[in-house]
């Protein structure tokens, strides 16, 4: 008996839409609960408490009332698309269209880039109403909105330009990988997007970065001299100093207060000190690119040689020829149960890892300074002040200002107690 791989991947699905609208639902009802928590009692003016929660709560409509709609209509379509095998008629119908445009749809990478392009543009039609009405009206309505229409429309259009510009090699690259890999397969997959990811990581402040924001040299002056000098003395190999002007688009603010600035950075640089930026580099090398590359990690790479072969799961999905983007799409629905494990696990080391940096900007003589810090952005930024801990625990790879709080401040009560 042939197992019943859409129907488990279906019925998973629809499982995490439940759960994840339960966490919604107590996230938003923490939002509006009427007082402080306790630790930030008089830490956190009652004016600037009721603009969070206003902000908070108005916010949620996008993400709660208005994203119960989006999930809603996105579980009905997703279940739709695998259900009734709508993924491979728009495979074929793909096929079609680049031997309309004179192409040749034998040539697998010319059908998986049809595919693709298709993909990108269904993705930005139904994605461009959410984020419309969260620019122009969420953020608008509170101040935080800079961008005019065509700003907003010139950044879409430079970033599918990237998409188009950097994709195609990127996506022939896999397929011709996956062609020739062999029994090493797995391996030359996850040195390719090793490798992907250090170039990119060079290429993107110095080509990507700059389309999308002015970048200016931190002028001589005081905070720059204290900068440099806490690098010096962790021997952090600090070479340049910019300014990233984020206001033509946006009024959240950073902080401006230099002693807080310099905290700030002593966290940030505790993370390279504490080798969290290599850990998290090795464990999830493509954590900030796109959807479909997510599964680009060497154990997932090494579970999709194992099943790639398999007529039955390509059948299952309604395919009868077994096409590496397909074989990589598949795989990452069928594996949907071990991604959320890892990306919780993962959620959890990375607060861990806050904890510790925070801990060690502390002991640089910073404690005071970051809390200010961490305080101001929370209130200037109108983050939420009430949090659901499941949903916090679940969501959020940052912890809440509150345990961050109370993780700088609990050694020096530990002290004064003694």
């Amino acid at each position: 008996m042939e197992f019943p791989y859409l129907e488990a991947v279906l019925g998973f699905m629809i499982c995490m839409y439940i759960f994840e609208t339960y966490l919604d639902i107590r996230q938003h009802a923490a939002l509006k609960l009427p007082n402080l928590p306790k630790p930030l009692l008089g830490v956190i003016s009652d004016e600037k408490f009721e603009r969070a929660r206003a902000y908070s709560i108005d916010k949620r409509l996008l993400f709660s009332y208005f994203h119960f709609v989006h999930e809603a209509v996105t579980i009905v379509m997703d279940t739709a698309i695998l259900y009734y095998k709508i993924l491979p008629w728009f495979w074929k119908l793909s096929g079609n269209f680049a031997l309309y445009i004179g192409l040749n749809p034998k040539n697998e990478i010319i059908h998986t880039l049809s595919f693709l392009a298709g993909v990108m543009v269904w993705s930005q039609i139904t994605d461009l109403p959410f984020s419309l009405y969260s620019t122009f009206v969420i953020e608008a309505r509170h101040g935080f909105n800079k961008q005019s229409l065509r700003l907003f429309l010139m950044d879409m259009f430079k970033g599918v330009c990237i998409s188009i510009f950097l994709g195609p090699p990127i996506v022939a690259a896999i397929i011709v990988i996956v062609q020739k890999g062999g029994p090493y397969l797995a391996i030359y997959l996850w040195v390719f997007i090793l490798v992907l990811c250090l170039a990119m990581m060079t290429v993107y402040p110095i080509l990507i970065a700059p389309l999308f924001n002015k970048f200016t040299p931190l002028p001589a002056g005081e905070l720059r001299e204290k900068i440099e000098k806490l690098a010096a003395s962790l021997k952090f190999p600090l070479k340049k100093l910019f300014v990233v002007d984020g206001s033509t688009r946006s009024k959240h603010s950073n902080c401006k207060d230099e002693e807080e600035v310099v905290a700030v950075i002593a966290h940030e640089l505790g993370h390279w000190k504490l080798n969290h930026t290599m850990y998290s580099f090795i464990a999830v090398q493509n954590k900030d690119l796109e959807e479909a590359a997510k599964i680009l990690t060497l154990l997932q790479f090494g579970g999709y040689t194992l099943v790639r072969n398999s007529k039955d799961l390509f059948e299952s999905f309604g395919f009868d020829t077994q096409p590496i983007l397909i074989g990589l799409i598949i795989f990452q629905h069928t594996v949907i149960p071990l991604q959320h494990l890892l990306n919780f696990g993962l959620n959890l080391v990375s607060r861990t890892f806050e904890f510790q940096a925070d801990a060690f900007a502390k002991k640089l003589g910073y404690a005071k300074p970051l809390r200010a810090g961490l305080v101001k952005l929370q209130e200037e930024n109108l983050s939420a002040m009430n949090t659901d801990p499941w949903y916090s625990a679940y969501h959020y790879s940052h912890p809440p200002l509150v345990e961050r709080l109370a993780a700088i401040e609990e050694p020096e009560t530990a002290k004064k107690e003694d």
